[in-house]
């Protein structure tokens, strides 16, 4: 089992236990001011957040044309200032997958 599938393996247990809806925010932080700056945020009601927060993260990373630290840092920060608490864990272990898939 990969990275990835364990992760969403551990997401789903934590979901079936919750047994609710967790919704991703759609307001950008105003301090952000690289290339994420100009991008539109969107709503969305998720029952896997691991899952929903990876594909997320690799369109935006790929649509932007994210080439370095930097911009994954402020994407980071995007992705935590955006949501609550509650899925940072998941946003969290998208990010890890997603790094560790590319250094397979």
């Amino acid at each position: 089992m990969d990275v990835a599938e364990e992760l969403n393996k551990k997401q789903k247990k934590r979901i079936s236990r919750k047994r609710n809806r967790i919704s991703f925010s759609a307001s950008l932080p105003d301090d952000v001011c690289g290339v994420f700056a100009g991008s539109v945020c969107a709503v969305k009601y998720s029952t896997n957040p691991f899952l929903d927060m990876r594909e997320s993260i690799l369109e935006m990373i790929q649509y932007v044309g994210v080439s370095n630290w930097k911009d994954i840092e402020e994407l980071v920060y995007c992705y935590i200032a955006l949501n609550s608490s509650e899925i940072h864990e998941s946003i969290r272990d998208a990010f890890l997958s997603l790094a560790s898939a590319r250094m397979s």
